[in-house]
């Protein structure tokens, strides 16, 4: 049993715990905010410094799931604790403890008990701080990515009205000349590279057009099953190439939504040419389609390798892809990105069941 603390006591504990709180305010003043692992586990041995046993005691911080401890750790114990909250939501604790063979929860000071919520505002406030700085960080991210894709559109848009013109030159020359080589294959054979090479750089041009958001929409209310189905029957030739199922789920006949057709076609055509392109041989594309009071939902997940954890933020950014070189111009999924924004709608990708990736399309109906 704890003995009675005299007035000479009292006050001997009471400096200790301005020393423990003035130590504490110099750790976190100085603490490095990207590391506070070495602050928290700081902390943790001042506040047993403080206690009025301290080399009894034991003193653990535990905050979202990671333990700071120090002292003694008797099995069996009595402690006093208090709780660690960040916005008003607790996030952790910390907890002193004594033997309970011998000490008993008398032996702990209410001043004790104040410091101990003390240390726990301050250490709240700490992860607070820290929270509001990387927010701030991020929200200042995406202020400068908003910035520079708006730069990016209007330069693109430049570009693609400045190449429209020299490639229907190319496709028109290419197609007169044609009447002039009827006789000679290997050239009619060149002339036909060149013609699809230059109709290649005019979807590219599209693309661009679409990212930049300089083709006008024509928003009409129309049934998006006939839509869907006919995307997915022009790549019939590229599932066949793979010997790939695609199996397309649609419950309602009639699903309306205002919409621009042709950016919905290019929304599904880009994405199930790129479930196409990472898919392997033999299997299972899956697209479906559905309805509820407030929303359509559109689902395409394909079994390829997925979508690697650091690449997970980069993928509708503009210009990056993970193809190899002249196999993708890292457009298409920034395009869908620009549509369903365009349509108030969001996307988001999840990793598939065993494998693959699934891309999801949120689009209001009002």
């Amino acid at each position: 049993m704890a003995p009675l603390i005299t007035a000479e006591d009292k006050l001997k504990e009471r400096i200790k715990e301005l020393t423990c709180l003035y130590t504490i305010s110099s750790l976190i003043a100085n603490c490095d905010l990207d590391n506070l692992n070495p602050t928290i586990q700081a902390i943790a041995i001042s506040l047993q410094k403080a206690i009025r046993y301290p080399e009894d005691a034991s003193v653990e911080i535990f905050i979202n799931n990671e333990l700071f401890k120090t002292g003694k750790e008797p099995v069996e114990k009595v402690f006093i604790r208090s709780a660690i909250k960040t916005f008003n939501t607790p996030i952790g604790s910390i907890k002193i403890g004594y033997s309970q063979s011998k000490y008993t929860s008398n032996s702990f000071l209410n001043e004790e008990k104040q410091l101990l919520e003390k240390v726990a505002l301050e250490i709240g406030n700490l992860l607070e701080r820290k929270q509001i700085i990387v927010n701030e960080a991020i929200t200042r991210r995406q202020i400068e990515r908003a910035d520079r894709l708006s730069i990016l559109g209007e330069i693109t848009a430049g570009i693609a009205h400045e190449l429209n013109t020299p490639l229907a030159n190319i496709l028109g020359y290419s197609e007169l000349l044609k009447e002039q080589f009827l006789d000679n294959t290997e050239a009619l054979k060149d002339l036909e590279k060149i013609t699809n090479s230059a109709i290649y750089s005019r979807e590219v041009v599209k693309k661009l057009m679409f990212f930049s958001c300089d083709m006008p929409q024509q928003m009409k209310l129309t049934n998006i099953v006939p839509i869907v189905k006919d995307a997915i029957s022009l790549l019939k030739p590229n599932f066949i190439k793979k010997n790939l199922d695609c199996q397309l789920h649609i419950v309602d006949g009639n699903i309306p939504l205002r919409v621009d057709a042709i950016q919905l076609t290019q929304v599904i055509f880009n994405l199930v040419i790129n479930a196409i392109y990472f898919s392997p041989e033999n299997g299972v594309i899956q697209v479906s389609v559905k309805q509820s009071e407030k929303n359509i939902e559109i689902q395409i997940s394909d079994q390829g390798k997925g979508i690697e954890a650091g690449n997970s933020e980069n993928v509708f950014h503009p210009f990056y892809t993970t193809k190899p070189v002249g196999e993708g111009s890292g457009l298409g999924l920034s395009v869908v990105h620009g549509i369903v924004k365009s349509h108030k709608g969001s996307i988001k990708h999840t990793p598939n069941t065993p494998k693959g990736t699934i891309f999801t399309i949120q689009l209001p109906k009002n």
